[in-house]
């Protein structure tokens, strides 16, 4: 195993030991986003503002066509929060022209602000064609008809299991129809479509939960393992191995993140990153746990994969060190290798991700927080036009085909949320297999 242990800017490979440590540095690029210039780069208004009713807005904020007329609608849902344990109270859905299209529940008893995932998705739960809306609401997994915000059904779930929702394939069938619940770190609950128990697990393999188990079908049966922190669980619960003889250090936090960075033939040949809250590490793993290389020293915290440097091979990762004082918070541009090829110094940048802005099949970065695109190099690209730029509170960023064309725009929003900007992308590429809105199992971490 490589370890790049991180101190400050240091980094010592597998073999060598680095100790100038003063002079590290990325090997491509280093640039601070305030400093680089917005000179003659476009500025991008919005295709559409929606603002958000203001007794309902919450600042979970997914998107998806939910009454079947092939238009995208906003989905915005406030949650109770007590003790760091929380559960859905709310929903109001707004068309594209502002229109409110339908509400639920009691927004009186939530917030218009987000410290974790809102547990409301949406989602083809029953595989008839149409969305439902779906939520973990106090003790209860609640299904709302997608076109009236009628309530369809409902189940009971344990108290505090309302964290998150996650669908799954747990039973092999042609989609995935079954849901995981779970507490904010300790407990996971996995139910088929009915509300028929599947299983349950406590700290897997000894360990906090992830902030979002993640399905992944890493050995290409047709069945969803779960990354549900320091263990991969089986379809059925049981745990397929973990993390606890890895060489990573795991005693002081959870799992923060999991994305797949590729999907071998076999698990072997997969690979999967992750970063651990507390630990202050990132880590390329193999699907069968076995860790690749390491990267310590820092609070890692969400990832994001994509192609951002055309001559470096490959994909990179995307990772922003969370927990830093204002001004000092880096987003990171790492190899599939494990190399640090370039950092984007910001004041913040918890919420970013990539696109494909240009149709060049090479993706952009945006990190919200700066309203700002850049490229690969660090090189600023572009900059968003907001009405709320100045205005406190952390700005949100997401992606999904927001008008049908099958290419995938940004959502812009502030936390609390107020109203929703989109910018719609004219010249990114086509994606076939695209689906409208934000998408399945959608998570801000």
């Amino acid at each position: 195993m490589a370890v790049l242990a991180m101190s400050g800017l240091a980094l010592a490979a597998e073999g060598t030991v680095q100790k100038d440590r003063r002079n590290m540095r990325p090997k491509l690029f280093d640039v601070r986003a305030d400093d680089v210039s917005k000179n003659r780069v476009p500025v991008l208004k919005p295709w559409e503002r929606i603002v958000l009713d203001p007794d309902y807005a919450g600042a979970w904020i997914v998107a998806g066509d939910v009454d079947g007329d092939g238009k995208v609608e906003i989905v915005s849902a406030r949650n109770v929060d007590k003790n760091d344990s929380h559960y859905t109270c709310s929903v109001v859905v707004h068309r594209l022209d502002g229109t409110v299209l339908w509400r639920w529940g009691n927004p009186k008893i939530g917030r218009n602000k987000r410290h974790h995932d809102v547990a409301c998705q949406i989602y083809d739960w029953d595989g008839d064609g149409r969305n439902e809306v779906v939520l973990a609401a106090k003790k209860a997994i609640v299904e709302l008809d997608g076109a009236t915000g009628k309530e369809k059904r409902r189940f009971a779930i344990p108290k505090d299991a309302s964290d998150c929702i996650v669908f799954a394939n747990l039973s092999g069938g042609e989609r995935a129809s079954d849901i995981l619940v779970k507490t904010r770190y300790t407990q996971i609950w996995a139910y088929d479509r009915k509300g028929a128990l599947l299983w349950t697990i406590k700290k897997p393999a000894g360990y906090r939960t992830a902030h979002q188990p993640r399905p992944i079908d890493i050995d290409g049966d047709g069945r969803d393992e779960i990354m549900a922190g320091y263990a991969m669980l089986n379809p059925d619960g049981s745990v397929r191995w973990d993390l606890r003889n890895s060489g990573l250090s795991l005693g002081r936090g959870h799992l923060d993140c999991a994305r797949l960075f590729r999907q071998g033939v076999t698990p072997e040949d997969s690979r999967i990153v992750v970063t651990l809250c507390g630990d202050n590490c990132i880590a390329m793993l193999n699907g069968n746990g076995k860790v690749l290389w390491s990267i310590a020293g820092h609070h890692f915290e969400s990832i994001d994969i994509g192609k951002v440097s055309p001559d470096i091979p490959g994909k990179q990762i995307i990772a922003d060190v969370d927990h830093m004082p204002v001004g000092r918070a880096p987003l990171w541009i790492i190899s599939e290798q494990g190399e640090w090829l370039g950092r984007i110094m910001t004041n913040y940048c918890r919420k970013h991700l990539t696109v494909d802005w240009d149709g060049s099949g090479t993706e952009s970065i945006v990190i919200a927080q700066t309203l700002a695109m850049f490229d690969g190099t660090g090189k600023k690209i572009a900059t968003f036009d907001v009405p709320w730029a100045h205005r406190k509170g952390t700005k949100v960023i997401a992606k999904g085909d927001m008008t049908g064309d099958g290419i995938p725009d940004l959502i812009l929003h502030t936390n609390p949320a107020n109203e929703v900007c989109i910018f719609r992308n004219v010249q990114g590429r086509r994606k076939p297999d695209s689906q409208v809105g934000t998408g399945n199992n959608f998570t801000l971490y």
